[in-house]
């Protein structure tokens, strides 16, 4: 290990220095200041005779008298299944005053790329609790499955409920009724400090933190933090999925501050930018953390994330989520009009969607009508949403009967349907008997997406209706 005292510049959070051997690309350096203190750095371009060194925890206090000292390895997280339950910062160190961790082995954080052919594919139901997501936008289990929201929606509420909620429902009948198999790595990157002392309190108070490791990374932490961040959660999910058998679910907040990160550092190296200023390699950089989500066969674990982006303006082809849904399997969309209304969880169903649902819901896995109902619902749902552009033009009393159903529909759906809070859990069947029970608000000939002997069997007729 060579020491050297070659810093020739400091840019944002880059210290540029010279060498005088070959130093590889993502080597860990460690800086120490002529005060003392000791800061961690990661090379992030290596050529002959100098390198770029991206500093963890900020150049503040580095100068050109500063020793910097490269430690011949990458970046690793220590893992080890009594990482449940410790809350760390966005580095990986312990900072909820627990014992230090005793590793069972040190894992590069790149992780190691997935080879498709041993991909198994994602056809299994999680049960979130949370109707607008379980019943018309289902999340399956290895799927990546994110939330689009926007600045000032809860999406924060959103990713607590589905933190403390999540299960796998036909796992919760042996062993596995306390939840040790289901695991929730919750990586936040950018917070405040009042966010983060929210989180803690909900994990706490519900005794979600038992089965979850928590990685935080607050808003007054240096921006090149949050690039390891999800790279250090996403580590710890494919220990304890592939290695130690757990579902896991990872839960990462908020990409966009991620993002900016990016680019903070593509400015500090005087990259090229490409849309909006965002570094070129963007796509493949999301890519590298999003395709981390998975099955592989012959393991029993899985790793699904839910990454929650707020999308600037509201604007859904910005940089971010626009690269993000390429990406991704999906999407969840929180809507502002619907959160000005009270609605919780303000998820809108109709732009929202979860590519791998049909296989997640077959039969054996939610009861058989799971996929007849969701269609309905979109399409009565779809039906009410266009009555109410036309009401605005000719009034309410220029409707038929039947349009005037689909108005009163879609004003039910939201409150009844969509509308549960955030500390209400309903399982699946409890989200389809909503379903059924809105539906049979319809004429049944209008039911023409469901199988006929479902609608003899669920269909609730008014009489019932008026004497339940």
């Amino acid at each position: 290990m060579k020491e050297y005292q070659t810093i020739t510049e400091i840019s944002g959070p880059l210290v540029f220095a010279e060498v005088d051997e070959s130093i590889g690309y993502d080597e860990i350096v460690e800086i120490e200041t002529p005060n003392g203190e000791t800061k961690r750095g990661q090379v992030l371009e290596s050529s002959k005779g100098l390198v770029a060194i991206q500093v963890f925890e900020g150049t503040e206090g580095i100068d050109r008298k500063s020793s910097v000292r490269f430690l011949g390895e990458t970046m690793k997280m220590p893992v080890t299944e009594d990482l449940l339950g410790r809350v760390l910062d966005g580095s990986g160190r312990p900072i909820d005053g627990g014992p230090d961790i005793v590793p069972d082995e040190r894992r590069d954080i790149v992780g190691e790329a997935i080879n498709p052919y041993s991909r198994e594919y994602p056809e299994e139901f999680i049960q979130t609790g949370v109707s607008a997501i379980d019943g018309m936008n289902t999340l399956v289990r290895g799927q990546k499955l994110p939330i689009f929201s926007g600045s000032g929606l809860p999406h924060n509420d959103l990713a607590l409920q589905v933190a403390r909620q999540a299960t796998v429902p036909e796992e919760d009948e042996g062993d596995d009724d306390d939840g040790t198999e289901f695991a929730v790595i919750f990586g936040a990157m950018g917070i405040t400090a009042e966010e983060a002392n929210e989180f803690m309190e909900d994990f706490e108070r519900t005794g979600a933190l038992e089965r979850s490791v928590v990685f935080m990374n607050l808003a007054d932490d240096p921006a090149v933090e949050r690039t390891v961040t999800p790279r250090l959660a996403l580590t710890t999910a494919e220990y304890l999925a592939f290695d130690k058998g757990y579902h896991v679910l990872v839960i990462l907040t908020d990409m966009t501050n991620y993002c900016e990160a990016l680019r903070e550092i593509g400015a500090a190296r005087e990259e090229v930018p490409g849309r909006r200023g965002y570094p070129g390699y963007m796509y493949t950089d999301l890519a590298q953390l999003y395709e981390r989500a998975g099955r592989i066969e012959g393991r029993e674990g899985s790793v699904t994330q839910l990454p929650i982006l707020t999308m600037p303006g509201d604007d859904d082809t910005h940089p971010i989520p626009d690269l993000t849904g390429y990406i991704t399997e999906g999407q969840i969309v929180m809507d502002r009009d619907l959160n000005s209304q009270g609605i919780q969880p303000p998820i809108n169903v109709l732009p929202s969607l979860s590519r791998l649902m049909d296989d997640g819901i077959g039969e054996g896995l939610t009861r058989k009508d799971h996929a007849d109902v969701k269609d309905q619902l979109f399409a009565a749902y779809a039906e009410g949403e266009d009555l109410r552009d036309l009401v605005n033009i000719v009034g309410r009393e220029a409707l038929s009967e039947l349009d005037n159903k689909y108005l009163d529909f879609a004003d039910r759906f939201e409150n009844e349907f969509i509308q549960q809070g955030y500390d209400t859990d309903r399982s699946i069947d409890e989200t389809l008997d909503i379903g059924w029970e809105l539906l049979s608000t319809l004429p049944k000939e209008q039911l023409n997406r469901i199988d006929e002997d479902l609608i003899e069997e669920y269909y609730v007729e008014e009489e019932q209706a008026v004497e339940a």
